[in-house]
């Protein structure tokens, strides 16, 4: 699933492309309506990063809402090119007088209007974006304490009513550097561990939000997708469990972050 640094480089490519241009053609024929699709002539207003959700406001009042989940991503075209070869179901088309955008393969395609974003049940619940500058970690912290105390580190940073952007690689990346085993439950961490957790989750996010490979070392990941490889820092097996009622993979060095407080124990 794309995380927040890559929906954030996906609304900057969108926003140099079509912000500011007028639409010459929109398609979306499965989006879920709650407003009108945009008509030819509407400028495209703003595109916007939140957290993992991206949106495009058009003059006329509506705004395209697209989550990419695991499928979905975005690209643009020239005018005169066509993207019909480029592979992948199309499920939405923004045409301007400067570039088309086209949206491939995304499982939520949404058209709102001001009301709806406002009242959106997950856009409205989103926590502080971690991508933008200084999110408010005060205020992540407070909304991680209304996820219950024996609720896991790894489970608690990917919930996004907590803070928006940390996905299954800022999950294991920001445990590791804060050598936190991901299995301690909330009840492990006071509020200045909990606050670095997140801390952290901002400075890795926005470390990569230019051009380049995603890195958290100098080297790459440090522990994402490296089951069995050393460790970068005491060369210990990488370890990985699934985590979490929707059983995401997490990862981890069973040396670097021995310790776990309480619940959770037999994951070192």
């Amino acid at each position: 699933m794309p995380e927040g640094d890559t929906i954030h480089r996906a609304a900057a490519m969108l926003s140099a492309a079509i912000e500011g241009a007028a639409v010459t053609g929109f398609d979306a024929p499965r989006a879920r309506r709650a407003a009108p699709p945009p008509q030819s002539g509407e400028v495209v207003e703003h595109v916007e990063a939140r957290g993992k959700h991206l949106l495009i406001r058009f003059g006329g009042g509506t705004t395209l809402h697209t989550h990419m989940r695991m499928t979905g991503v975005w690209r643009t075209f020239p005018v005169d090119r066509s993207w019909r070869s480029a592979g992948g179901r199309v499920v939405a088309v923004v045409r301007t007088e400067r570039a088309a955008a086209v949206c491939f393969a995304a499982p939520v395609v949404e058209l709102l209007d001001d009301r709806s974003v406002r009242r959106h049940p997950v856009l409205s619940a989103l926590g502080p974006d971690l991508c933008l500058p200084d999110p408010d970690i005060g205020e992540i912290v407070s909304r991680s304490e209304a996820l219950g105390a024996e609720t896991e580190i790894g489970v608690a940073l990917l919930d996004q009513r907590v803070a928006a952007g940390v996905g299954n690689v800022y999950k294991s990346e920001v445990s590791f550097a804060c050598r936190v085993n991901p299995f301690t439950p909330l009840s492990g961490l006071d509020r200045d561990q909990r606050a670095q957790l997140w801390r952290t989750a901002g400075e890795l996010l926005r470390r990569n939000l230019g051009p380049g490979p995603r890195r958290t070392t100098p080297d790459g990941l440090a522990v994402y997708d490296r089951a069995g490889r050393p460790c970068r820092v005491c060369g210990t097996a990488i370890a990985v469990r699934r985590q979490g009622e929707d059983a995401r993979s997490t990862w981890w060095c069973p040396e670097c972050q021995s310790r776990v407080a309480r619940a959770g124990a037999d994951a070192t």
